[in-house]
This record gives C-alpha cells, structure tokens and sequence, in this order.
C-alpha cells in the first residue's frame, strides 16, 4: 500500500492541538505550585444551583478568585520589602556620622595685663601753638616720675592707679632743641628711650618730637610742612656715614629731587606704589647750625608740581652706626643699600646682618637693621 501523506490542513491543527496541550500542562502546573504556597487559604469555590442565574458578574468572580488564590505569596512579598527597607536604614544610621557639637562655655572677660616697664616710658609728646608741650607716659602706679630737659630737672609728677601720668607746664618753651628723660624719684631709675624735640619759632606747624630708642627712631609730633598736595614725607634720616635719607611718598613714576642749602643732593623716581626713597652724602653737619632742606616732585616735563621745605636745627649725634629701615611695597635690597650704605652692592651685608637667606625676597613691613658703619 503506499503511504498517504497528511495535508497541511491536517498539520495545522495537530500543531495547534500540541500547543493547546502543552498550555493545559503550564497552567495546571503554575495552579498546582501556587495552590501549593498557599496553605492557609481555603477554596470556597462559588456553588451554583442549577437553574440559578449566577448573582456576580463573570469580572467580579474573576477578580476575587485572583485575591484568595494569591494573597499569601503577596503579603510575604510585602513583609520580605519591609524588612529589607528597615535592615537597610538601620544600616545606614549605624554608618552616619553625627557631629557632635561641644557646649560652648560662657564669655570670660579677661582683662590682659600690660607688659611690665623695667624703666619709665613716654606715650605722647606733642608741641602746641604757642610752644607749650604736653608729655604723657606710663611708669609704676602711684609712683613719683622726674622729667628733665637738657639734663636739668623741669617737674616731678605722680602716676595715677593705672601708672599713667601727664605734665602740661604752663608756660611756654623758647624756640629751640630739647633733649627729655625721665627718671624714677626713688630708685633714680632712667628711662631707656629720650624725645628729641625742636620747637620752631613759627609754631607747631614746623616743629617735631622724636622718640629715639635703640630700635630706632619714631614720630611723636610730625610738623604739617611735610606735605604738600600728592607729596608727602615720612622719615628723614641722618647716619654716622655722612649720608641723608629721605622716604616718602608721591605720584607713580614721577621724579623727586632734593637740596640741603641749596646744594643739589640727587634725584629719585617714584614707584608704581606711590613710595620713594632718596639717598645722598652730605658730610659732617654741625650740631646746633641751622639747614633748609627743599623736597620737589616733578612732572614729566621737569616741572615743579609739589615743595616741602624742611627747616631744621642739627642735634648731637648719639654715636650710633646703626639704624633700623621698615621695608615697603616695591623696596629691594640693592636700592636701600645704595640709599643707606652708598653702594647697592653691599646689600649682601644687610642680608647678613637681618639673616635673610634670600636676598631677592623680602615683605613688606618688615624691619631692617642697616649697619651704615660698615660703609665708611
């Protein structure tokens, strides 16, 4: 016989009879495993009457069956995401760091003492006017204080609780030098600073007041003449080397030019930081003659824009070599050892004497000892 071959019709639904079959086994298997998880639930299987319409909808019946079927492996679910949520915060509590913020005590108000004097000091010395001067300064407390001008005795006075004394005399001084010390009435102790002062016979406006101690030399009372507009000086400084210095301020990039008796000292030019420093030997000045010295700023065109006139009565040398230069902006060692010690080369011994490894490098405000007896 030979053999009869199958239509495709025939294959078509035979393999669709093996899909259905093998979609029967899947759901009986998934509605066996799940029946199986579900061990507390209990089917109630809707009964019916026959000949009874059904009172629920086939949509209602569906939904509630899916709920009794399911709600065990739903709740596990939902108890297993709890869990993991509080196991994972507490993680993260136990693993974060809380700072902890120390109590901050009350304010205490402390009052910081002052540092104690081994000699009596002077605070203010300022020239009136009408040549009258004020002398303030600080010594022991409720201790007798002698001042004395020129080495003679001008007034005793006593410091207060806080050791704090003041001297206003009357009448006023003649025009002139005043060297002023001050000594302690019991121990005869002397104090380590003096007070140059120069009282001009124009008034305050041309006179000055010097504390000179061996740090160097500070105004007291600076005389207004040393400014004029933009120029201004701050410091005018005589060495044991013969050597006028003079520091001060004025228009960027402008020249400055100086004179003593009319004599022609040099020139300098002002910085981009508005500082100069001019620098010139003048010899041996005589103590007691009197000196006019003329400041000028220039412009570009050579023209004379701003003058101070200094007029000044030279005081004694005190023999010192040294003297102590405050370093601004745009200063380098070269141009203070040739204002100072005449020669820009011997910066190397101011580097030497302030131990400064560096010599290219120096800062603002910092304090220099020039040995200006070293270029003698």
């Amino acid at each position: 016989m030979a053999k009869q071959t199958k239509s495709n019709d025939e294959l078509i639904d035979e393999s669709i009879a093996k899909q259905r079959a093998w979609l029967e086994k899947r759901r009986s298997f998934a509605r066996k495993f799940f029946k199986s998880l579900n061990v507390f639930a209990k089917p109630n299987p809707e009964k019916r009457v026959v000949g009874r319409p059904a009172v629920r909808s086939n949509g209602d019946a569906a939904q509630k069956s899916w709920w009794r079927e399911y709600w065990f492996p739903i709740l596990c679910a939902i108890i297993v995401v709890i869990i993991l949520i509080w196991v994972l915060f507490g993680y993260l509590r136990a693993n974060r760091t809380t700072p902890v913020v120390p109590p901050v005590p009350e304010p205490i108000v402390r009052t910081i003492p002052a540092p104690e004097l081994k000699t009596p000091a002077f605070d203010i010395v300022r020239i009136g006017d009408d040549g009258k001067i004020v002398v303030a300064g600080r010594w022991h407390a409720n201790t007798g204080v002698s001042i004395f001008m020129n080495k003679k005795l001008s007034a005793t006075v006593m410091t207060d609780d806080n050791g704090e004394f003041v001297w206003a005399p009357t009448n006023a001084f003649p025009a002139g030098n005043y060297t002023l010390y001050l000594m302690d009435v019991e121990s005869k102790t002397k104090s380590a600073d003096r007070v140059f002062i120069y009282i001009s016979d124009t008034g305050a406006e041309n006179s000055v007041s010097l504390l000179m101690t061996r740090d160097g030399t500070r105004i007291l009372h600076a005389p207004y003449a040393l400014h004029d507009g933009d120029l201004s000086v701050s410091k005018i400084d005589y060495l044991s080397n013969g050597r006028i210095v003079i520091t001060g301020d004025g228009l960027p990039r402008l020249r400055i030019s100086a004179t003593l008796n009319d004599e022609f000292l040099g020139t300098a030019r002002v910085s981009d930081y508005k500082h100069f420093g001019l620098g010139a030997d003048v010899g041996d000045l005589t103590p007691g003659d009197e000196y006019t010295l003329n400041i000028r700023m220039h412009d570009d065109d050579g023209n004379i824009v701003a003058t101070i006139v200094n007029q000044f009565i030279m005081p004694k040398m005190t023999g010192d070599d040294d003297t102590y230069y405050t370093v601004r902006r745009g200063d380098c060692l070269w141009i203070i050892a040739r204002n100072f010690m005449r020669r820009g080369v011997l910066f190397s011994v101011i580097a030497t004497r302030n131990n400064i490894k560096n010599p290219d490098l120096i800062y603002p405000k910092q304090k220099l000892n020039i040995p200006v007896g070293q270029s003698k």
